[in-house]
């Protein structure tokens, strides 16, 4: 099997390096800033602002799909000894470490330079901080200290900015709570992530906070004070001018129940509420980006 894939390679098996749904919620977020940067009414998009759109997509799902794949490339050994990434391509022997090394450095150094070119040096600057804190910060990190969940907050926040730079926005307060909502939301989402496998996590020697937390009351603490930091985050672009007041209301909600959600996760600590809050950080961002450009374009 490890020889065949020395000399084979399935797409299907690049396409699992990028991790798909990491890199599509990111490609989601670059859209979502450039959205919010770009003019309010598509009718008045230019045909340059149109390509640069596109052009921040598909820079944007370059740089992360390569970081991804280079992510797992240091992660080998540890997603060997964990059940839910055990099948991945490189532990389950489909791919050798150098073809999978020789994919992420290509796919993330194109998207780098893809977006410098076509789009602008900011953004692909942008791209370059995102790719290098994520592989050679984070990863890591994860293998000494319980704060890599919060320093690997860093770069899954920037891909957002980079959306708003690319649309010509400048860095500013703007992107910057653009920033802050997606570092802050990351946070209960992780945690609660951490806490359903923190068997894996501990039989792989990572460092998080379940690990170790017998009754998830640390882990949840911090989700209950990250969710509560989110709700005046959330409200501050209505005060910038980014959105009116539907959005304000929907994000007091929706900020709201996830406060709720995290505070039952820390009172049970059971399985059924922790997944709870799990599934909804997965409905909150999407929900909170399309009622911010909804209520801006209307």
């Amino acid at each position: 099997m490890v020889g065949l894939a020395r000399t084979s390679v399935a797409p299907a098996d690049l396409l699992a390096l990028t991790k798909p749904r990491i890199t599509l919620l990111s490609v989601l977020t670059v859209g979502a800033g450039f959205a919010l940067a770009a003019p309010a009414s598509l009718d008045a998009w230019t045909v340059a602002l149109w390509f640069s759109f596109i052009h921040a997509l598909i820079g944007g799902a370059l740089v992360a799909g390569g970081t991804n794949a280079l992510n797992q490339v240091l992660e080998r050994d540890v997603d060997a000894l964990m059940l839910r990434t055990a099948r991945r391509p490189l532990p389950a022997g489909r791919l050798s470490p150098r073809a999978a090394a020789i994919f992420g450095v290509g796919a993330g150094a194109a998207g780098v330079l893809y977006l410098t070119l076509l789009v602008n040096l900011t953004t692909g600057l942008v791209a370059a901080a995102t790719l290098l804190s994520y592989v050679l910060v984070y990863t890591p990190l994860k293998r000494r200290t319980t704060l890599a969940t919060l320093i690997g907050a860093i770069p899954g926040a920037l891909p957002i900015v980079g959306g708003w730079t690319a649309a010509g926005g400048t860095i500013s307060e703007r992107p910057g709570v653009l920033f802050a909502i997606l570092f802050f939301w990351q946070l209960p989402h992780f945690l609660a992530l951490s806490w359903i496998y923190r068997d894996d996590y501990a039989r792989a020697g990572l460092k998080m906070l379940s690990v170790g937390d017998t009754d998830g009351r640390a882990t949840f603490r911090q989700a209950v004070l990250t969710a509560i930091a989110l709700v005046p985050i959330s409200l501050v672009p209505t005060l910038l001018g980014m959105s009116g007041v539907i959005y304000f209301v929907s994000a007091l909600v929706l900020s709201g129940w996830l406060v709720v959600r995290a505070l039952l996760a820390e009172r049970s600590g059971g399985l059924r509420q922790v997944r709870g809050l799990f599934l909804f950080t997965l409905a909150y961002l999407p929900a909170l980006l399309i009622f911010m450009i909804a209520d801006r374009i209307t």
